[in-house]
């Protein structure tokens, strides 16, 4: 079986259709998977208002987790299974190993400057520009999770994954913050924030100014979450039964998800810091969702309902760049409201056609699933030409 990998250099024309014939036992759940998540990611991500969210499409403020925390996770969650399932087969066909590590830093590369596109789009102030991000965090750990799937047996990954949430929590807990101590895992006062502040001085998240969600060392659980990932891949590609693969990866998943919980009541479950309870969290919670779609769509063949996943699965990176570039054109560009005001176009939309008769939260609400769908539109012209870009 193979999963595709798909980025934004290469435009490939599959005149074969969406499933590959020569390719029957691909896994279709995982593109389905990515999709439904790249779906979440929009939704929480453009609201109609900020001021009128529902709580659970809001991060948690701190400590804690809502539904728009477990969006993150669950696409480096994917980005794990994907290299087990793609690597895998190209280690048997390829004799030598520099043409993968080439392809792994191409795409490392075209990810992370893609994300620094996004961060500086449109104006592009290099003397604020934002250095961490969604999409640089992606690179990083494919690039490093890569390199471990590459040099290391399955065995070998879940030391990694396990070596390195602890050693992430033992450095948050023993080194001292210079004027607060150590073990400290308060906003703005740890030292995740404290290394950014030093590293990533005026180049950081412009809501804070002080640390980063997407920061140095909180990408190191980060990794851990994609390394699970490879590890749930691993199991999906032995030659076990359907019914197997599907019990296991629930019951394992349910097992993360409780050790993440109780670990908890020891180190907080936070999303900015990306603690290790959390990355064993969420990957729990992955590992149940894919385990579900396996069964759903892969062994029991329930594929009807999954053509809108798959349009934002098979184009994912795609489908978040354009929305990000979306997003901020709207907030860009000016139009003159009936009172005579000067109001950016986003701002007249959600005025005029969603607030004016939905109200505030669910106008805001409605605004973000007009936006997905208006995205979906744009990506099934692709879709249907058999259209993926792809390094």
């Amino acid at each position: 079986m193979q999963v595709y990998s798909y980025s934004l250099i290469t435009v490939m024309l599959n005149r074969r259709g969406i499933v590959d014939k020569d390719r029957p036992n691909r896994l279709i759940s995982l593109d389905v998977f990515r999709g439904l998540t790249i779906a979440a990611m929009i939704l929480v991500n453009n609201p109609g208002s900020w001021s009128h969210v529902y709580g659970p499409l809001r991060h948690a403020q701190w400590h804690g987790w809502t539904f728009a925390d477990t969006v993150f996770p669950a696409f480096l969650f994917i980005v794990g299974v994907a290299i087990a399932f793609s690597f895998g087969s190209r280690l048997e066909k390829e004799s030598s190993r520099l043409s993968l590590y080439k392809k792994i830093i191409r795409r490392t590369l075209i990810l992370f400057a893609l994300g620094l596109f996004l961060s500086g789009f449109p104006f592009f102030d290099l003397s604020t520009l934002r250095i961490p991000g969604v999409l640089q965090r992606i690179a990083v750990c494919y690039l490093i999770t890569s390199v471990i799937f590459l040099n290391s047996t399955w065995k070998g990954q879940l030391a990694w994954a396990i070596g390195l949430l602890l050693f992430y929590w033992a450095i948050m807990e023993w080194i001292p913050v210079p004027g607060a101590g150590a073990g400290l895992y308060e906003k703005g006062s740890n030292l995740a924030s404290y290394i950014d502040s030093q590293l990533l001085a005026g180049h950081m998240w412009p809501q804070t100014k002080t640390w980063d969600p997407e920061g140095i060392i909180s990408t190191i659980p980060a990794i851990s979450t994609t390394l699970f990932g490879v590890l749930a891949g691993h199991w999906l590609k032995r030659d076990r039964t359907s019914r197997d693969k599907t019990i296991w990866l629930l019951v394992i998943g349910g097992a993360a998800v409780l050790a993440g919980a109780l670990w908890h009541l020891r180190l907080p479950i936070n999303k900015s810091l990306w603690t290790s309870s959390y990355s064993v969290l969420m990957a729990g919670l992955a590992g149940i969702c894919l385990g579900v779609l396996y069964y759903l769509v892969d062994v029991r063949g329930r594929k009807r309902w999954t053509q809108p996943a798959l349009v934002y699965g098979m184009n994912a990176i795609t489908v978040y760049v354009l929305a990000g570039i979306t997003a901020r054109l709207l907030y860009l560009i000016k139009v003159t409201g009936a009172d005579g005001n000067t109001l950016t176009i986003k701002t007249w939309i959600y005025d005029t056609l969603f607030l004016s008769w939905l109200g505030d939260m669910n106008g805001s609400l409605a605004y973000s699933i007009t936006f997905i769908i208006v995205i979906y539109l744009c990506m099934l012209a692709l879709y249907r030409k058999k259209i993926f870009i792809k390094i």
